[in-house]
């Protein structure tokens, strides 16, 4: 868990994005252990978190992960890791990089607020953890 680790630094890559986004996804409702332990499996079903290829995912790639042993297997959320890669395409390119979008929401709040609209399964917990993990500035983490 984020307290019990130094902050990463911001991905590299539009990927890292995307892996960061689906683990905290796939982590809401399943214990941390389990998405540890199957993300090796998970991150080579999904090719890498590519954008450029989840955002082109049909039903018979999401059909594919529900029958992959590796995967989490929650159509909802796999479908949600399509449409997400999507929206992080749009928004990389609208401003040249999808951190210098992140940075133009302003505080922590209004980035909340940004994530929670465009992106599914990003409630407060999962934009706090996604933040943290791809090196943005997150208030303190309240254990609850």
């Amino acid at each position: 868990m984020p307290e019990r680790h130094k902050q990463p630094r911001p991905p590299k890559e539009l990927s890292g994005y995307l892996e960061a986004m689906a683990r905290v996804m796939f982590q809401t409702g399943i214990s941390w252990r389990v998405v540890e332990t199957k993300w090796p499996g998970i991150r080579e079903a999904f090719r890498g978190f590519d954008p450029q290829k989840v955002a082109k995912y049909r039903l018979a790639d999401i059909d594919r992960l529900m029958g992959d042993t590796r995967v989490i297997r929650n159509q909802r959320k796999l479908e949600a890791i399509t449409a997400n890669a999507q929206e992080m395409l749009k928004l990389d390119a609208e401003y040249h990089g999808f951190k210098r979008y992140l940075d133009s929401l302003g505080d922590f709040e209004e980035t909340k607020k940004a994530l929670h609209k465009r992106f599914a399964f990003m409630g407060d917990s999962g934009s706090w953890y996604f933040l943290w993990m791809v090196g943005q500035k997150v208030p303190a983490h309240e254990p609850g």
